[in-house]
């Protein structure tokens, strides 16, 4: 949503999308405007935070090959590559906001111990939440059996999961993304999965979506893909649609909520 929208959009007071992440839109056109972009709040959080731990244990368990065993009937090499716990394991969340704080809690419930990097979250409030802060992205990326992105993309999460700090992680852990594409050079993504420096990958979000047609981490057996839905439940898409409705009515009413409202500044 850019400049030549707006223009066309008259008396507009609210934009209200569904589906798209505010980096998709001109925030400085709109502050300008004094029109507030509001996002849907926690409304899929939830559901996010649940496709992050899925793609943990689906890959920790190796699922797909335990599938394949069975159907295959390769029943006699059931004990070869076995799957592996979550119970134990030590997991890096990157972003502590309504998504990570999520996940924190369900890799808790799960024993794990989880570091969170987030250099605008005080320490305090993370470890209040049994979690363990980090400075250093450096420095804990070597300690995590996981890494979870949570952030936002924004020019200082493009391309923060470059091939320097891939090799910072260990050959036997895992990359989770469901932030959003860009965020993990996927060159370098796939050149440290075929060489064996990282286990595994689980990806919903990509840097051109949809991806094209035979990108080379399709034919890899250690990545599992979803296009982009982990937000995108029955659940989630009607607590999104209510949000929504509530988000433009409070705009109307002249109190706009002001924990969704992106572009602050518009506010009195």
């Amino acid at each position: 949503l850019g400049e030549t929208e707006l223009e066309s959009s008259g008396d507009m007071k609210v934009v209200a999308r569904i589906g798209v992440g505010f980096d998709a839109v001109d925030v400085p056109a709109l502050s300008k405007r004094k029109v507030p972009l509001m996002v849907a709040g926690s409304a899929n959080s939830p559901s996010v935070a649940e496709q992050a731990l899925f793609m943990m244990l689906t890959l920790a368990k190796r699922a797909s090959e335990m599938d394949s065993i069975v159907k295959d009937n390769k029943w006699a090499s059931r004990l070869g590559a076995l799957p592996y716990d979550l119970f134990g394991k030590t997991v890096l969340i990157i972003g502590f906001g309504r998504i990570g704080t999520r996940t924190a809690k369900r890799c808790l419930a799960m024993e794990m111990n989880v570091l969170i990097y987030d250099p605008y979250k005080p320490a305090a409030d993370i470890k209040a939440a049994g979690c363990e802060p980090v400075a250093s992205l450096e420095a804990a990326l070597p300690r995590a059996d996981f890494v979870s992105i949570h952030c936002p993309k924004n020019s200082e999460t493009v391309g923060m999961f470059n091939a320097a700090r891939l090799k910072l992680m260990k050959p036997t852990a895992y990359l989770i993304n469901t932030a959003r594409g860009g965020i993990v050079d996927e060159a370098a993504l796939h050149e440290a999965l075929v060489s064996g420096k990282l286990a595994g990958a689980g990806l919903d979000v990509f840097e051109q979506e949809p991806p094209p047609a035979g990108h080379k981490l399709f034919a890899l057996p250690n990545v599992i893909m979803a296009p982009h839905v982990a937000g995108v439940t029955s659940e989630a898409v009607d607590r999104m649609s209510e949000q929504t409705a509530r988000n433009i009515l409070s705009v109307l009413d002249g109190e706009p909520l002001r924990q969704n409202v992106i572009n602050q500044d518009v506010l009195g």
